[in-house]
């Protein structure tokens, strides 16, 4: 079984997948953590994104593995922490952009998706990764209360941002998702959109169990 969660930043998509992996006794894939290890490496070996031949040597070196179920590791290394820096933030979604990367991380994401049951959270799983998943989630939630949920998740690992700056790094990240040539995050026509903004994490997580327990598939609605 395949449950695709897709979304912006701060609609809550990581926590929730997370949760309902844990409920559902499955694996959580966060793709998007996928493409910030990329980012994260390819920093630390001052690759320039606009080398296409730089970063296709990089990838057919570049081995992603988890420690457990939250830790992610590049080539051995554990970068859990570092690739949610601001820095990494800044960046990750211009590389999200090449198709080279995008290539390369959804044939390991359908490949881990054909052996094992998943929730597998990104902004393009069940528009292009995953089209025929399960079920599709796709959440949303107004830009005020994903400042501050991104701001909230910032202090956690040292970084104490200004909301402003916050709002306006989401905004250009939506912006340069959504209009990206390859895989742009989208909603997919069949997938559920849930609004999160008034709801609390495990008030979106009963929603979502309560899709999965009625098997409501291929109707596209709002909750």
């Amino acid at each position: 079984m395949i449950i695709a969660i897709d979304g912006p930043s701060g609609s809550g998509k990581s926590t929730t997948a997370r949760l309902l992996a844990q409920h559902l006794d499955i694996t959580h894939l966060d793709t998007g953590a996928m493409y910030r290890v990329i980012t994260w490496g390819l920093k630390e070996e001052n690759i320039d994104i606009n080398d296409i031949s730089s970063v296709n040597s990089f990838l057919e070196k570049t081995n992603i593995s988890y420690k457990n179920a939250n830790e992610i590791m590049l080539n051995g290394k554990l970068v859990s922490s570092d690739i949610r820096k601001k820095d990494i933030t800044s960046s990750v979604s211009a590389v999200s952009a090449l198709l080279e990367v995008r290539e390369f991380l959804v044939n390991i994401q359908r490949k881990l998706g054909k052996k094992i049951d998943c929730v597998i959270e990104g902004r393009d799983i069940g528009s292009v990764v995953f089209p025929n998943a399960d079920f599709k989630f796709f959440l949303t939630a107004d830009l005020d209360v994903r400042s501050m949920r991104r701001k909230n998740e910032l202090k956690k690992i040292g970084e104490d941002l200004s909301i402003d700056e916050i709002k306006a790094s989401i905004q250009r990240r939506d912006l340069i998702d959504s209009s990206r040539e390859f895989s742009p995050l989208k909603r997919s026509e069949d997938s559920i959109e849930i609004d999160s903004t008034d709801l609390t994490i495990n008030e979106q997580l009963e929603k979502i169990i309560k899709i999965i327990k009625k098997n409501k598939e291929g109707t596209s609605k709002h909750v």
